[in-house]
């Protein structure tokens, strides 16, 4: 997890819901080696083959061809006939996208530009690549038109909707279940296990990733007379206190007990060791008897529905004070102890902070041998990379793609976190995922958090989709709106000014009810759009949304909205006067307010001619859930 903001991005740095069965081991034998190096070289050759820019109220509309290959491309911006640079969007981790296209809204309005495109293949090399070709300059408004159309064809469905938000949440180390210290007026624990037992209720999250079950505060290991004491009675109460939430754990295998470190003094918090184990025997022997001891626990079956990940974010010396060299071996030591502990159960890595270590750690296990079933890392402020092209250049295609922590930013404490643009930032990277990400696990769920110190007040910009006191943030009314999408996605079209790049939409259908679901949202990877209200205004869009091949008869209309002020519980707060922690009085009408609002009554609407046409005012940032339900 990112327990620490991570370094800014350079100007020149890269900086569905499938079935369970899709999480099947790939086999101890791993695969052929493979030249990935080499195709990757002649990839690598390979850039965008034109660049088409357009000019719109607040924003310049960036669109290219793509690059084979490309895992995403970095938006290179060349203010007049300056030199090129990095457009920095604030998301305070990878600058990269996955694909086109692109919205920048950091251009000032009247200035001219230009922009190219260069596709990245391997983030740690994000430079290795050429630009693309440049872009006729273009300048930057504020006026015009803004309005976007969305052309739904509700009798063509387009294949089932797929939730990458429903396999993985992101949490606290899960010994919190256990601590009874008060915040904001209620146990930890207690509230830790709420959110928990909410994200699994309504946004249908199946897994928790259990960070740091090894750590130090489950007293996993000691030495008695030098000789190694195994003790998973912690690790007992901890899935006793998980268990009534209705998620099960992917078992985060870190971090090293201080009894066990080869240097006990790089602690982290009470989580364990960020140094490499002074003995890999013990170290295999530990994961073999905590994994023997769980199948024992829960048997075969139910084992092999839960999964294991190699350490967190060992590209940080925050987390992992050995050499990459020495958390390759890591990961091959714990891969294998776990694979023969319970053969079947999913094992994978590298969990990497921004997408760090993808080709090495690909080309290592090539040859090692060693059982990968699922390639995870982590990423902040940007929607996922495409690993795909990856996987296919080490005879991998199709290996599950788990991203274990994402989120608007990498910091703590950060103003977006409890923001609607926060909202539409969990909207577009979803949408990005659907169909070839297999998790998406937002970090986290709950504000409780103390690994880097515990909540202040009720709003502090933590983590959490939830907030102490299990009150919803925009956050998570974005993922219950995704939630309310039918089982059947729906085509759209859209046009107008910001179509596709600031203004987004996901239509859908229940094929058994006939009722429509659409969400439709106007959102920037911008974060600094914040300070900027004038920006803002400009970004405002009126949005038409035009359903045909509707069926006969009245349908009920109903829209719910998340914007700066509507379900937004920073403002719910700031109306109430909340200041730090709520009084009980405002407590109560918090949780009275902590539901997604209508922005406007339902009503009762008939099609003509099996047509119907919705408008709305879309400010930025801002998203709709608009359900039409047969009556």
């Amino acid at each position: 997890m990112s327990s620490t903001a991570r370094p800014p991005a350079t100007a020149t740095g890269a900086d569905g819901e499938r079935a369970e069965a899709a999480m099947a081991p790939a086999g101890d034998a791993g695969h052929a080696a493979v030249a990935p190096r080499a195709a990757g070289a002649a990839a690598r050759t390979i850039t965008p083959g034109g660049i088409r820019v357009h000019a719109g109220r607040g924003q310049v509309d960036v669109d290219w061809d793509a690059a084979p290959g490309a895992a995403g491309y970095l938006v290179h911006r060349a203010d007049g006939d300056g030199p090129y640079r990095v457009v920095d969007h604030r998301g305070g981790d990878l600058l990269a996208v996955p694909g086109p296209p692109y919205a920048d809204t950091t251009v000032e309005p009247g200035r001219t530009v230009r922009y190219a495109v260069r596709p990245v293949y391997d983030p740690d090399r994000p430079d290795e690549a050429p630009l693309g070709r440049q872009s006729a300059p273009v300048a930057a408004r504020d006026d015009g038109d803004a309005v976007v159309d969305v052309a739904v064809d509700v009798a063509r469905a387009a294949g089932p909707v797929h939730r990458p938000w429903r396999d993985m949440i992101g949490s606290e180390h899960l010994s919190l279940l256990l601590g009874t210290d008060r915040v904001g007026g209620e146990p930890m624990g207690a509230g830790l296990a709420a959110a928990l037992s909410r994200v699994h209720r309504e946004l249908g999250v199946r897994r928790v990733r259990a960070h740091g079950i090894l750590g130090d505060d489950l007293g996993v290991y000691r030495e008695d007379d030098g000789r190694p004491v195994h003790d998973f009675t912690g690790v007992d109460a901890v899935l006793d206190a998980l268990a009534p939430t209705g998620l099960r754990p992917v078992l985060e295998l870190s971090f090293v007990p201080r009894a066990l470190a080869r240097d006990p003094s790089r602690v982290v918090t009470a989580a364990g060791v960020s140094s490499p184990p002074k003995d890999w025997d013990r170290w295999a022997r530990l994961v073999g008897d905590l994994i023997r001891h769980l199948r024992a626990r829960v048997g075969d079956a139910e084992l092999r529905r839960w999964a294991v990940e190699v350490w967190n974010e060992p590209d940080l010396e925050c987390f992992w004070t050995g050499t990459r060299e020495e958390y390759l071996r890591m990961y091959d030591v714990t891969a294998r102890a776990a694979r023969e502990a319970c053969p079947g159960l999913p094992v994978g890595g590298p969990a990497t902070a921004a997408t760090k270590w993808i080709e090495p750690f690909l080309d290592h296990v090539d040859a090692s041998g060693a059982p990968l079933d699922f390639l995870s890392t982590h990423v902040y402020g940007s929607p996922p990379l495409d690993l795909r092209p990856a996987l296919e250049r080490h005879g991998r295609g199709g290996t599950p793609l788990l991203w274990t922590e994402w989120g608007p930013s990498p910091t703590h404490f950060a103003p977006v976190n409890d923001s609607a643009l926060s909202a539409t930032f969990l909207a577009t990277g979803m949408r990005a995922a659907a169909g070839r990400v297999d998790a998406l696990a937002c970090w986290v769920a709950s504000d409780h958090f103390e690994e880097l110190g515990r909540p202040p007040a009720l709003l502090h910009g933590g983590f959490g989709l939830l907030s102490v006191g299990n009150l919803a943030k925009p956050r998570f009314w974005a993922l219950w709106m995704l939630e309310q999408l039918g089982a059947a996605e729906l085509p759209a079209q859209l046009t107008g000014d910001g179509a596709d790049t600031l203004v987004r939409a996901w239509p859908s259908i229940d094929p058994e009810t006939g009722r429509v679901a659409v969400v439709v949202w106007n959102g920037t990877l911008d974060q600094g759009v914040l300070g900027r209200p004038e920006q803002r205004r400009r970004l405002e869009r009126t949005v038409r949304i035009r359903l045909g091949g509707l069926g006969r008869g009245a349908y009920l209309l109903r829209h719910r909205r998340v914007d700066d002020e509507t379900s937004n519980l920073a403002a719910t707060a700031r109306r109430l006067g909340v200041d730090g922690w709520p009084t009980e009085e405002q407590w109560r009408a918090l949780r009275a307010a902590d539901t997604l609002a209508d922005a406007s009554p339902p009503v009762t609407v008939t099609p003509d001619d099996g047509r119907l046409t919705l408008s709305s005012t879309l400010p930025m940032p801002s998203l709709s859930l608009l359900e039409l339900t047969p009556r």
